[in-house]
Parts: C-alpha cells; structure tokens; sequence
C-alpha cells in the first residue's frame, strides 16, 4: 500500500502498486511508483498531473500540477526528478514506519507493508 502525506497533516488513501518481489531497493520503490502515475497520466492526458514530483514546465495547482503545455510526460526523466528530490529532501520515504534514508537500501515488503511518501512542505516565515 502507497500512502501521501504532507507535513500539513493530509493523506492519501492510498492505492496499491503490484509488487511481485519480497524486497526492493528504495530507489525502485520510487521508480515503479513514478512509472505508474506517468502511465496512468499518459494513458487519459487529463488536465492535472496527481504525481510524487513536479514535472518540467508545470505549475502547482490545488490538487496536482499543471503542464503549460498539453504533453505526454517521460517516465525516465520523471523518475531522476523524484530521485533528485528524495536526495534533496523533497519527501521522505517510509516503510512499515520506518524513516529510509539510503536509495539503496533494501526493505522487506511482506503483503500489507505500508510504504508512505512524506511531502515536507515549507514552513512561511522561517
């Protein structure tokens, strides 16, 4: 199970992501989740991307972020984005409620293993 947070307090639902293997290196993690979101981003090409990371030439909006331009996005280019910001403490990861620091390490991911991405969102005025 995939969930969102926000520093602010909201979360996701969640949705779940088929995983065959039993364990996987967080930067796969990211990867496949970026892969899946772009892929169903491509498939309908609606107005608002809902993804882990801001695409090039986009723009925050409510619930996602909008391409300036109508486009398919590139899944490979996305996915170095998301990578850059969990390096740069764009999000934190968690699994089974436990902060991952390292890209390459390896987690168990047992059937309902909880994997959260932590959007840190910054504070005004500090």
């Amino acid at each position: 199970m995939f969930v969102d947070e926000t520093t602010s307090g909201n979360r996701s639902d969640g949705w779940g992501l088929e995983i065959a293997e039993e364990r996987l290196t967080v930067r796969e993690l990211i990867r496949r989740r970026v892969f899946q979101e772009v892929a169903e981003y491509n498939a309908r090409t609606p107005q608002v991307f809902q993804g882990l990371v801001q695409p090039t030439d986009a723009e925050r909006v409510l619930n996602g972020f909008a391409l300036r331009t109508p486009r398919r996005i590139d899944p490979e280019a996305q996915a170095e984005l998301a990578l850059r910001a969990f390096s740069g403490n764009g999000f934190l990861v968690l699994v089974g409620g436990r902060q991952v620091t390292d890209p390459d390490e390896e987690v168990d991911l047992a059937l309902g293993t909880e994997v959260t991405f932590l959007k840190l969102v910054p504070l005004v005025g500090g």
